[in-house]
């Protein structure tokens, strides 16, 4: 079986790029590293570590070992953190990653629920977008990611999921560009310009205009759904986003028609298979009681196609 402290220093090593450093960071000697280094080598009988100038790199093997650590350890850590809850009585600590729009809406009825039904839980928040919550779940720095997806993309199965809701997508215009009445698809929008997200948050903008027999004209780009109101407003192009997103802030110059089936699923996700700790359990049990409650109790709207009306609509959550 590995030694725990070695795949402590050759984690470090893949941090800091050099034996010296990672010898700073784990507070020991430099033969101290080097000598765990050569047993983890000698013991796994694969070349880990390549010396490159000053410093070294890892092999193919020696990343392909260090991704693994990352997990090991990080899970040895959440282990040693729910055994110190347990142990000492607290009530539990809970870390929540989060991407922006439902740190804006499902997060603070979040907190309010649990304030009442868990005063001495505490919830320590990162907002991240999926992929980063995700990589903090694997790392063992988070407890739970709210994260989201889109149908038929395929999921980690290491991941454990608990469904939330579907959060439909809106076609986001000014008056000028609204449609003038349900629509069908976005192929009306084929000669429109667009503000989209940055290219890892545009995938199902493209899906659906490739369904629709065109290629989207981007000339804008940002994550900010603020910020792609605004342009939209001034009259920059029209844009796709989520419920959630217009939950979180609605521009009074923009018009929002819901796509026809298109969503996202919302998801909190777990690493790892149950029972969860008891703290984690409670605020997934919290997290799913929050995304059923009526929406418009969130304040939820659904325009109809003049400027700045909004009725109480569907968006989920």
């Amino acid at each position: 079986m590995l030694d725990v402290r070695r795949l402590e220093a050759l984690l470090a090593v893949a941090r800091t790029g050099s034996v010296s450093r990672a010898a700073e960071e784990l507070h020991y000697g430099q033969p101290t590293v080097s000598h765990h280094l050569r047993r983890l080598e000698a013991e796994t009988g694969a070349v880990l570590l390549q010396r490159v100038g000053r410093g070294v790199r890892l092999t193919a093997e020696g990343r392909r070992l260090a991704d693994r650590a990352e997990e090991l350890l990080g899970l040895l850590q959440r282990a040693e953190t729910e055994l110190a809850d347990a142990t000492t009585l607290r009530h539990g600590r809970v870390r929540l990653a989060a991407f922006p729009s439902a740190t804006a809406t499902l997060v603070p009825r979040l907190l309010a629920a649990l304030a009442d039904e868990a005063p001495g839980l505490v919830l320590e928040l990162t907002e991240a977008e999926p992929p980063e919550g995700i990589a903090m779940l694997r790392a063992g720095e988070a407890d739970l990611a709210l994260a989201f997806s889109y149908p038929d993309r395929e999921e980690d199965p290491r991941l454990a999921v608990t469904e939330l809701l579907d959060d439909p997508l809106f076609l986001v215009t000014d008056a000028r560009r609204a449609p003038d009445g349900p629509l069908r698809d976005l192929g009306a929008y084929a000669g429109a310009r667009w503000v989209t997200g940055c290219e890892r948050c545009r995938s199902e903008l493209l899906v659906l205009c490739e369904a629709a027999g065109f290629e989207p004209d981007v000339v804008f780009a940002t994550d900010d759904y603020v910020a792609v109101q605004a342009m939209v407003a001034a009259g920059l192009g029209v844009s796709l986003l989520p419920g959630l997103a217009l939950q979180a802030h609605r521009h009074a110059g923009v018009v929002v028609t819901p796509v026809p089936d298109a969503h996202r699923r919302i998801h909190v996700l777990g690493y790892g298979q149950p029972p969860l700790p008891p703290a984690v359990a409670r605020v997934v049990a919290a997290l799913v009681a929050v995304a059923r409650e009526p929406a418009g109790s969130a304040g939820a709207g659904q325009s109809s196609s003049a400027a700045g009306e909004a009725t109480a609509g569907q968006p989920s959550g």
